[in-house]
Parts: structure tokens; sequence; C-alpha cells
């Protein structure tokens, strides 16, 4: 008998008599929402990770918007964003009339994107590069993101999102910005996306 055989025999005779495992539970809640989900829930969640959150309505979004972005900061922003959530900056839109190389988007400091969805459990919000959110690059490189989520786009739970998504698309999830640590706990953000995350929540 080889080694490689000794140590399988040993391992079958250790679990020969070994109980059998409990069954995981798989009854999920897996059903789309048909209505908004906790706004007040997903604006705790997302503040727990450090992004900020702010309250709009269709009257006030551009102001709230433009108030976020510093005097000097260039600002990019995706082909599809809506016209009325638009910053009053000058503006580089993506694609208009050419994609921004990853040279250039690294001189832009703010963009501006909407989302498909935002997830009241996990304060998270979730890319998947339509029109009003662009392409996955655009909302990686630059250092200020903010999103705008319309409250009819917010679930509460991640298996309903699941159950939302096109899950052929390019899919990002954000939860607040970008931050990893070491092996001493010490929080380092902006490792692999932006340092500052707003989100302005539509409705």
């Amino acid at each position: 008998m080889n080694a490689r055989s000794e140590i399988l025999s040993r391992i079958r005779s250790a679990i020969v008599d070994a109980p059998a495992p409990e069954p995981i539970p798989r009854d999920y809640h897996r059903q789309p929402m048909t209505g908004s989900g906790d706004v007040e829930f997903f604006s705790r969640t997302v503040d727990d990770y450090r992004a900020r959150v702010h309250r709009a309505d269709e009257n006030t979004v551009t102001g709230i918007v433009t108030e976020l972005i510093a005097e000097d900061a260039r600002v990019v922003i995706p082909p599809g964003l809506p016209a009325a959530w638009r910053p009053r900056r000058d503006i580089v839109v993506d694609g208009e009339p050419d994609v921004l190389s990853i040279s250039n988007l690294d001189t832009i400091g703010v963009v501006v994107t909407g989302c498909t969805l935002g997830i009241a459990s996990t304060g998270t919000i979730v890319l998947d590069g339509g029109p009003s959110q662009g392409r996955r690059a655009l909302t990686l490189v630059p250092d200020h993101h903010i999103c705008i989520v319309r409250t009819d786009q917010i679930v509460d739970t991640v298996p309903q999102a699941f159950a939302s998504l096109d899950r052929t698309r390019p899919l990002t999830f954000v939860s607040g910005p970008s931050a990893t640590s070491d092996i001493e706990l010490e929080r380092v953000e902006g490792v692999h996306g932006p340092r500052n995350l707003d989100v302005v929540i539509l409705g």
C-alpha cells in the first residue's frame, strides 16, 4: 500500500461511524420585491459602511449632487445619466465622443452615476453597467463616487436582489468606500476603488 492509499484508508475508517450531516436549509426568501424596500434601513446600513447618505427629490437632486463636488474637481458621467441628475459643473461624458483611457480617468476626481439596485440588509449598491452607470472602470478609477439610488430600486435582502438581477450583466457590488485592513486590522481606504462614496437616495 502506498502512502496515498494508506491515508485514504485511515480517513475512511475514521468517518465510517460519523453522523450524517444536518441538511442545510435552502428556503431563502427569493421573491422579487413588489414595492420599495426599507429605505430607512438601507440608509442606516449604508452609513455604517462610512458612506455619506443624502436624501433628495426630483427638485433637489441636482443641487445636492452639485454641492457634493469640490469647486476645482473634474467630473465624469456615463452617457445615460439623466439630465435632471447631472451636476451644475463642467462635466466630461464618457464615450462622447470617445471612451476615456484609464490614464485620463485617473486625472478625474469625481464620477456621478445611477445604480441598478440597493440592498437594505447589507448597505450595498449594485451596478450592472447600464446606461446611467457606465462601464466598470468609470466607478473604480476616480477617487470620489456619487451614486444616485431611487427608492424603488431598494430591496431588503440579498436573495431578493439576485432574483431581480440579470446575472449575464457585469455586476459590481459596492458596500461603502473601497477599503481593506492589514494583519493589525488597520483600515486603509482607496486600495481598489474610490476612497469617498456619497449615496443620494432619490424619492
